[in-house]
């Protein structure tokens, strides 16, 4: 299983100020040419931003998207990742065709794959609504953070959750995922299932 980072979740401390403006936006060639006479500085960057410093080809270039997310996965330790294809959104049949099975009382995290092509992106956010015949069962919101241009995935890992157990909480559960940035742009919303079993399906 491939590194992803790994953060805690926090409060949005700027979600209910209407007055609240996120930082202007630079690109990665403001961000590098400023403050060239600073080595220290230049150094720190370099060492910030990574491969972004360098040209980066863009892994999608016919989509005009800054942002892609493309995978959702389902990690849980010893077990294969269960993973949903988020490039075919369009397509909702097939998200309502693969369901995750999770285990009573199980431990497990998400983990969301996604592409930065071009600029930096600001302050992004994951957040999941989970609800079992209609009726909200739990909202959780996660700080992912910032990030730079890179030709191969980011991926960021929530902390780890724990199945509830019992025959009144098996059954199935529908979840809205929501991905946004610090301008509270939508980047990308979807749907999606688990089912809470005695045992795993396989």
């Amino acid at each position: 299983m491939a590194e992803a980072e790994d953060k805690p979740t926090v409060e949005d401390e700027h979600e209910d100020d209407p007055n609240y403006k996120p930082p202007a936006q630079k690109s990665v060639k403001e961000i590098v040419e400023a403050d060239q006479e600073d080595e220290s500085l230049r150094k720190y960057k370099e060492s910030l931003l990574g491969g972004a410093i360098k040209e980066v080809k863009a892994p999608f270039p016919d989509d005009p998207r800054n942002v892609i997310v493309s995978k959702l996965s389902l990690v849980v330790e010893g077990r294969t990742d269960k993973e949903l294809d988020l490039t075919e959104i369009g397509d909702l049949s097939k998200l309502k065709e693969k369901v995750f099975t999770i285990k009573e009382g199980a431990k497990y995290r998400m983990k969301v794959s996604f592409y930065v092509q071009r600029e930096i992106v600001s302050g992004l956010r994951y957040e999941q609504k989970t609800s079992r015949k209609g009726i909200q069962v739990d909202k959780s919101k996660f700080m992912v953070g910032s990030y730079g241009p890179k030709e191969t995935a980011h991926e960021y890992l929530t902390p780890v959750d724990e199945a509830p157990s019992g025959m009144l909480v098996r059954g199935s559960y529908t979840v809205e995922s929501k991905f946004t940035d610090d301008d509270r742009n939508s980047i990308l919303e979807w749907k999606w299932k688990f089912e809470i079993k005695k045992d795993w399906d396989d």
